[in-house]
């Protein structure tokens, strides 16, 4: 079965011509498509080159020499860079092999395709042909017949009435045998040309047609197999599971096959190992009991009718606390651990601490108890148990028991020590544990408290006006405003009401120190914070005279109390060691609080260049943890600087209450913005708020920042309507963010599935939010999902449904948001590849 014996049909030309124009219009889609895969691996190419940079870029890597870890990771970097070159490859190799073919092919079809209609349609005009000769003949037949038919019956006529003579019978007599031999010539003509068109359709039916169709049927198949061969290609060049590929996993898995755990550390230990740190000497100043005539002996203790009382109840109590701690250690209340993650169990000291604690009280009691025994054994004044050592000597320095746990070895996590006991997690964490002698100084730590203020403000308006209105804050303690101390806040290292997190980010290095205010149980308290070993806090004390001292001597003010410490090179305390080495000054974006009149919280006028500012405040009476989430957005934004970023100018810490100072963005808000100018906007300018958007977050995506609430409530408009990216609050400076405080305040129909779903958040969160931006401004201003509560948006989400286009959207910026609003983050966009279509867009609407 073939073209030529089944395809002779009128339809069947049809059909096959129809499917010639299919197969034309399939390989122009497959070479678009080819287009578009090339242009997009090498973008990918192009992207993983970049990440591979950007990871051979190692912070610190003077501190991983000799990491097997780091040597890894390089090596991981390089095979995924050359990856990206095969990748390149093979879509260099399917633009100049495959493309190129299908194009020849495309070329090839429609030639041959227009060959067979001009075929097809000579053979059509033949057979017309051949019929209208026929026709033709049969007509002229037709009319000799009918004249043949009027002439015979004159003829006959003329006889009846004229006889066999006369002269018009004569006429009428030739005119009928000519009209005879004429139909009799045009009947042979008819009979030999029916046998001439019969003989002749037959040669076209039965040869040319089937050898036409036998023809195309060859070309047919000829072009399947260049296109099979085409497939073939584009299988062959879209591999990734070739030798080469293949080649490139098995370095990278050898790569990491070199990680080995165990040899890890081996270079890092070997370059900075240390001496084990001397054991800490507690030994009696003889120089106490120089003047109390002999009555008083160094390390001994006085049994004499003074103290034998006080001796015996002393004893009672330490059995008595001997014998519960013994059976705390006996009986331990662990919590119950789960064996199988071993990895958790390894981070948590608390067990490994608490039974240092117990321990060391233990052995403490313990040593008390047999001092307090062997003092009272020598007066005969109590009854020892048996076997006591009566020759041991009560002398705290060569105690049994301290020698035998200044030799107990070290445990993994532990540090034995008598007075201090520290336990390191990280250079990051520590824990300290307090001596249980009631003699040795302890530094109280405070936790950072607020201040309160007469004056706090007016509440904010919920519109966008931002009147100036004067406020008065009464905000001096009596450090600051009294006794000679009013120039504190002059001070460059003196940081005002700055919470302690960002304190302990700003003492990096041993020595590091600044000053900062707090306020403990209502009470505000000037501190100074130092780093080393870890971050210490010292509250500075005031004498009954109204001076100032840590330890040492007093100072009428703490500026002098300061100078000395940094000056003089002596410790803060003589237990914490902590020597003041490099005062660290306010950054450029703390601010003085007297540097502007600031209005109603929202606006506000700086003294110095007279520039109108926007002011967030923050309540003096917020919770400690509010507070450092309103000093989050500050954190985020003083590193930034973009034209589509709302800048920093400054933050208020030096007095309550605190406050963010931002850039005035006059246009207020976006989403009121287009709300507001509904029948003025054009596309051209939807276009150009979509372009500042993606500008804006495309730098964000550059600095790592998760901004979890990009919408047009969010984003301000600024003079010439430029659009800035504005209210940090809610974000986040890492490559990926897991919520784990739950869902509260989360924009639901802003937010990605992923996030709603598992807390999950990424920079491709931030994407989709964009897509909903972009269906905002285009819809100048729509609820979205509107009619939809938060729950059934979500739930049609999940089932597939996405937001139709607003009206009047082009179809670029619609197929955009639909690759936004991916369900598989990995496939939307990043903001670097949808800032690159949406300005060739508004170039090509302009």
């Amino acid at each position: 079965m073939g073209f030529s014996t089944s395809l002779q049909g009128q339809s069947s030309h049809e059909a096959l011509l129809a499917r010639q124009d299919a197969e034309i219009k399939l390989l122009e889609t497959m070479r678009r498509c080819l287009t578009i895969k090339v242009k997009s691996d090498r973008e990918y190419a192009s992207t993983i080159c970049s990440l591979t940079m950007q990871g051979k870029k190692i912070e610190r890597n003077e501190d991983l020499v000799g990491s097997l870890i780091a040597q890894s990771w390089k090596d991981i970097m390089d095979s995924i860079d050359q990856t990206a070159k095969l990748i390149k490859q093979q879509a260099d190799s399917i633009e100049a092999i495959v493309v190129e073919h299908i194009t020849t092919l495309h070329s090839e079809r429609r030639r041959a395709r227009k060959i067979y209609q001009e075929e097809q349609t000579w053979l059509n005009n033949q057979f017309q042909q051949l019929t209208d000769d026929v026709a033709r003949k049969k007509l002229e037949y037709q009319k000799n017949l009918e004249m043949y038919k009027l002439m015979r019956s004159r003829f006959e006529e003329h006889y009846v009435k004229s006889g066999r003579v006369g002269r018009k019978l004569d006429e009428v007599r030739e005119k009928y045998q000519k009209a005879c031999r004429k139909l009799h010539l045009t009947h042979n003509e008819y009979v030999l040309l029916l046998g001439a068109v019969t003989e002749c359709e037959h040669d076209l039916r039965t040869c040319y047609l089937p050898s036409l169709l036998h023809r195309q049927q060859a070309i047919h198949q000829e072009f399947i197999t260049s296109w099979k061969t085409i497939l073939q290609d584009i299988v062959k060049y879209s591999d990734f599971t070739t030798d080469k590929f293949q080649e490139i996993h098995r370095r990278m898995q050898k790569a990491v096959d070199c990680v080995k755990p165990v040899e890890e550390y081996r270079d890092f230990i070997g370059k900075h190992r240390t001496r084990p740190a001397s054991p800490i000497r507690f030994i009696f100043d003889e120089n106490l009991v120089d003047d109390t005539s002999g009555k008083l002996l160094p390390n001994k203790l006085t049994v004499d009718n003074l103290t034998i009382d006080w001796l015996r109840n002393r004893l009672t109590e330490l059995e008595n606390s001997l014998k519960a701690t013994q059976q705390s250690r006996q009986n331990p209340q662990y919590p119950s651990e789960n064996n199988s993650d071993s990895k958790i169990s390894i981070l948590d000291y608390s067990r490994e601490r608490e039974e240092l604690r117990l321990r060391c009280q233990e052995k403490k009691l313990q040593r008390q108890v047999d001092v307090i025994r062997a003092a009272l054994n020598e007066l005969g004044c109590e009854e020892l148990p048996l076997g006591y050592d009566l020759s041991m000597e009560s002398s705290f320095a060569d105690s049994p028991s301290i020698s035998k746990l200044a030799s107990l070895p070290l445990q993994k996590n532990t540090v034995a020590d008598i007075g201090l006991f520290t336990l390191r997690r990280n250079q990051r964490f520590m824990t300290i544990f307090r001596s249980p002698f009631k003699s040795l100084p302890i530094i109280n730590d405070t936790k950072d408290g607020t201040i309160r203020s007469s004056s706090e403000g007016p509440t904010p308006k919920a519109d966008n006006t931002l009147p100036v209105a004067s406020f008065r804050i009464s905000h001096l303690t009596t450090n600051q405003k009294g006794n000679g101390n009013g120039g504190l806040m002059e001070e460059e290292w003196f940081h005002g009401v700055l919470p302690r997190e960002e304190v302990v980010r700003l003492l990096v290095t041993e020595g590091d120190f600044l000053v900062r205010e707090t306020t403990r149980n209502d009470e505000c308290q000037i501190v100074l914070s130092v780093c080393w070993d870890g971050h210490k806090h010292f509250i500075v004390q005031t004498t009954p005279e109204g001076h100032y001292r840590f330890e040492g001597p007093t100072f009428p003010s703490i500026q002098e109390l300061i100078r000395h410490q940094w000056l003089s090179g002596l410790p803060v305390t003589s237990r914490s060691g902590a020597i003041l080495k490099t005062p660290i000054i306010r950054e450029r974006w703390e601010l003085n609080n007297d540097d502007g009149n600031f209005g109603d919280v929202y606006k506000a006028q700086l003294k110095t260049c007279k520039t109108e500012v926007a002011v967030k405040t923050c309540k003096v009476t917020l919770p400690d943890e509010q507070k450092r989430k309103f000093l989050q957005e500050g954190r985020i934004l003083k590193q930034y600087d973009h034209p589509n970023i709302v800048k920093l100018i400054g933050i208020c810490v030096q007095k309550q209450p605190i406050m963010i100072v931002m850039e005035l963005v006059p246009g207020g808000s976006l989403l009121t913005y287009l709300r507001k100018n509904t029948n003025t906007i054009t596309q051209q300018e939807q276009l150009r708020m979509c372009k500042d958007a993606a500008a804006g977050m495309r730098y964000l995506e550059s600095k790592y920042c998760i901004h979890r609430d990009l919408a047009a409530r969010n984003c301000l408009v600024g003079y010439e309507s430029i659009v800035k990216i504005s209210d940090f609050g809610m974000s986040r400076e890492e490559e990926e963010y897991i919520v784990s405080d739950g869902m509260k305040q989360i924009p639901i129909k802003w937010t990605a599935p992923e996030a709603l779903n598992f807390g999950k958040y990424t920079s491709l969160c931030d994407v989709w939010s964009y897509g909903i931006l972009m269906w905002e401004i285009f819809s100048k201003g729509g609820n979205p999902y509107s009619g939809m509560s938060n729950s059934q948006a979500r739930e049609k989400i999940d089932a597939g449904y996405r937001m139709p286009a607003p009206e009047s959207t082009p179809d670029e910026i619609y197929r955009l948001m639909l690759r936004c609003w991916e369900y598989e983050p990995e496939k939307r966009p990043h903001f670097d590849q949808i800032y690159t279509v949406v300005e060739t867009l508004s170039q090509a609407y302009l």
